[in-house]
Parts: C-alpha cells; structure tokens; sequence
C-alpha cells in the first residue's frame, strides 16, 4: 500500500518498532472505553504482536496514523470490514495516546483515508460506528462529511448500563460534492 502525505500527517505502513505504542494505548481504560469489545479484558503482549503481524501482512487494510517529519507513531486508521464487490469498508480509528488528541490528527487521517477509499479504491460507501458517548468522534466525523444514519438504542452494554451505538455513512457522490464545493 502507498503512504498517504498530508500537512501534518503520514498514513504509513504498520512496522515492527509500532510496537511499543501500540502496548502504551491498548490497555488504557481512557483511550480503549469507545473501542470495540476486543478491548473488554486486558491485551497481552502476545496478541498486541499478533495484530501488528497481521498488520504487516497483506491481509490488513489500514495504516498507521505518523508524524510526517518524525514517521513517529500516532494511531491508525484501518477498514476493519471491506466489501468490495459491493463497493463499501467499515472504518476503524484510534488515536492511540491523549496528547495526541483534540489536534487535528484525526480529522486529517480520516480526509486521506476517504481520499484513498473513494478515489483509489472506488469505493461507493463507507461507514462507520461509534458509541453515542464518543462526542469528539462524532464531530470529527461530521466535520469531514458523514451523515448520521440512526442510532442501535442499547446495542452495548459497558460500565453497568447498556449503550447506544450511532451509525455513521458517507457515499462517494457526497464525497465528491464536498471535494467540488457542490452543494
């Protein structure tokens, strides 16, 4: 897969030396409470790995989410579902320490990655889903073009009470018209 240049930002191959920010977040109550429930119980070193050789494989369709100048690890971004018979990936996206967070890293990764899905995969949708708590996701994706589909009341249940999951869609159409200024 190529790397993807942005201002501030680097979408890049995942690499052995992810390893140990990727250890830093995986197991942090903070960073992991909006992830799926892979993250329910605690990730050993051994699975960390498992993923990050997955990653490197060519089974994997996603990125690392870099620092341009340092390629220094921030997150990742990856289609963690992808039809493409279809035309449409589910998205996935971590930004895997809070310093990290609140500076635009994110919306920067998800504008490249929409990019690559649309324009190199040809791809006629992607979607994603979030917990209704994840407010600064929301925005993000907002902020970069996804429609809100609806909400799965009670889908989740975390932290003695049970969560609703909001569904999140973007077409290619919609994308392009955001790229043209069309209304």
């Amino acid at each position: 897969m190529p790397r993807l240049n942005g201002k501030r930002i680097v979408l890049r191959e995942y690499r052995e030396s992810d390893l140990s920010s990727i250890r830093r977040w995986v197991n942090d109550p903070t960073t992991v409470q909006h992830l799926s429930d892979i993250f329910l119980y605690p990730q050993s070193e051994k699975q960390s790995r498992e993923f990050l050789e997955m990653a490197m494989s060519s089974k994997w369709n996603g990125f690392v989410i870099a620092h341009k100048e340092t390629q220094e690890y921030i997150g990742q971004i990856d289609f963690v579902k992808m039809d493409q018979k279809n035309g449409w990936g589910e998205l996935g996206m971590v930004i895997g320490d809070e310093s990290h967070r609140g500076l635009g890293f994110g919306r920067e990764a998800l504008h490249l990655f929409l990019r690559f899905g649309f324009e190199q995969l040809r791809l006629h949708r992607i979607e994603l889903v979030c917990w209704h708590n994840n407010i600064a996701g929301q925005r993000a994706y907002e902020a970069v073009g996804f429609v809100n589909e609806g909400t799965r009341r009670g889908k989740w249940y975390r932290d003695g009470d049970y969560q609703d999951e909001v569904c999140y869609g973007l077409l290619r159409d919609e994308y392009l018209a955001r790229q043209s200024g069309t209304p």
